[in-house]
């Protein structure tokens, strides 16, 4: 992955520290925590999960539509069950009724 912005290790800590804080059976969108960080965009914000997520919770950070890469559906799904995660008849994540949106970290503007 090349360098996010100024300080990388910062970048991919903040992305892991607010996707630690989405409550079970809550979504959110790689876009709102890429606006909560202050820079990067939604692609970064899945790269850093692709590459660092696997000790978050993943599963709960989604397309701003509900939606999940193809790749991710199986075990989020499974998980969203045990969660009890609204979800829409299409399969999506009901971010209606269980969005959670982010507030930007205390140590957002430190870039």
């Amino acid at each position: 992955m090349t360098a996010p912005g100024p300080d990388p290790e910062a970048y991919v800590e903040q992305v892991l520290a607010l996707v630690e804080q989405v409550p079970p059976g809550h979504a959110t969108s790689y876009g709102a925590l890429a606006s909560a960080v202050g820079w990067g965009g939604p692609r970064r914000v899945g790269a850093v999960l692709a590459q660092w997520g696997g000790s978050v919770a993943w599963w709960r950070v989604v397309r701003a539509d509900g939606s999940l890469p193809p790749s991710h559906g199986l075990e989020a799904r499974a998980r969203y069950r045990e969660e009890g995660t609204p979800l829409l008849a299409s399969g999506k994540v009901d971010l209606r009724r269980c969005g959670w949106w982010p507030e930007a970290p205390e140590d957002a503007g430190a870039r």
